[in-house]
């Protein structure tokens, strides 16, 4: 039965919405094509960064300076309890959330989704913040220029986040 509700749920939530956009005279297909729209603008922008992120995640995993890091960072990530593997996710994870998402689809194929590292990186992905990025955006529409303690108070976050996922990770799975 619960198998069920979740196998219609996306569905339902459709029908719902169209329903309600319906009662409420907006023309709901008209605005699926305006979002659709929309979503194909932002793909367009956001491409050639993506290519160049993901050519540079790849480029320095085959010089081999990722995993030379990683080895370095070992003795402290075994200290935190992180595996090393995770090593170019978290420091990649700060800088681009695309090129994160790369390098976390890599560890996945490589190790598997149901391993250990891939739930780690899973929950990594989720717990942490693409750092400055968020603070360049935020920071700037603010006019903020001088962050001060931020983006150390921030990576601090980030690495409480790496630490806290491998942590639950290893309590719950």
């Amino acid at each position: 039965m619960l198998s069920l509700i979740l196998a219609m749920l996306v569905p339902l939530i459709l029908v719902f919405v169209t329903a309600y956009g319906v009662y409420r005279k907006v023309d709901v297909y008209n605005a699926f094509l305006k979002g659709a729209a929309g979503g194909l603008e932002v793909l367009v922008s956001i491409l050639p960064s993506l290519i160049g992120l993901l050519t540079a995640v790849y480029m320095l995993r085959a010089s081999g300076a990722l995993e030379y890091l990683a080895m370095t960072l070992a003795p402290f990530l075994d200290v935190l309890g992180v595996p090393s593997e995770v090593a170019p996710l978290m420091l990649f994870r700060p800088i681009s959330g695309s090129g994160a998402l790369g390098v976390g689809v890599e560890l996945m194929e490589t190790y598997g989704v149901d391993s250990y590292i891939g739930r780690c990186v899973a929950v990594m992905l989720g717990s942490t913040e693409t750092t400055f990025y968020t603070i360049a955006v935020y920071f700037g529409a603010a006019g903020i220029y001088k962050t001060r303690y931020a983006i150390p108070a921030a990576l601090c976050a980030d690495l409480a986040g790496f630490v806290a996922g491998a942590f639950a990770v290893r309590l719950f799975f």
